[in-house]
């Protein structure tokens, strides 16, 4: 475990000095591919089950300033590691419907079942624990190769935005994903969310929680 997060940080390290010598005159999106970290938009909708998750779990949605002197050394990103896999091992995957019979509930699991959100809340729950501030982990929203709709932690480091998924139990910065960004919580208020999509049209403000959703929030 110690020698995969060196190598990462090696990783990261040899990137972020090969992006500070990059040529000025890149387009925004070539710039969002060759950044350590996700570019933000702007405010967004958020998921309409993250409103529920927050009326459950206040605690879990609080604004919090970030904690003075946190360093991402080599032990907190071995954290990192070891929560990820150890949560991606623990949970037994069941969609929203099998296990709550609606089409998209989030929550920290507490039977040992969940989905895609599930599986990220609890890694941010427990990483919070373990005294990662809360405006480091971020609930964010991709698209997977084949367009459907998936929730990731995203672990905001010194190295770089870093990608906590149930769907692999490699950590690994968010540019070397198949995926897509859409949106994830901002550091500032987890309660509101930004757009990372750089085609997407942004909003003036934040939104009020709509009746209906587009299809994103239904996550695998």
């Amino acid at each position: 475990m110690r020698y995969v997060v060196l190598m990462l940080a090696a990783q990261l390290a040899l990137f972020s000095s090969q992006s500070t010598r990059a040529d000025e005159s890149l387009t925004r999106p070539q710039q969002v591919i060759r950044s350590l970290f996700m570019q933000e938009y702007g405010p967004v909708q958020a998921p309409p089950a993250f409103y529920r998750f927050c009326v459950e779990n206040p605690s879990e949605c609080l604004p919090r300033s970030a904690a003075q002197g946190f360093v991402e050394t080599v032990k907190k990103l071995e954290q990192l590691d070891e929560v990820n896999l150890r949560v991606n091992r623990t949970i037994v995957p069941e969609t929203d419907i099998e296990h709550y019979g609606i089409e998209d509930y989030w929550t920290i699991p507490t039977d040992g079942k969940g989905d895609c959100e599930d599986y990220a809340l609890m890694k941010r729950h427990i990483l919070i624990a373990m005294g990662w501030p809360a405006s480091a982990l971020l609930m964010t929203v991709v698209r997977i190769e084949n367009g459907d709709g998936h929730a990731v932690l995203t672990a905001r480091t010194n190295y770089g935005d870093l990608i906590l998924d149930n769907r692999s139990n490699e950590i690994v910065p968010w540019y070397r994903t198949a995926y897509s960004v859409k949106m994830r919580q901002s550091s500032y208020n987890p309660k509101i969310w930004v757009d990372l999509d750089p085609t997407d049209d942004v909003l003036p403000a934040p939104i009020a929680v709509p009746d209906l959703d587009d299809g994103l929030t239904r996550l695998h």
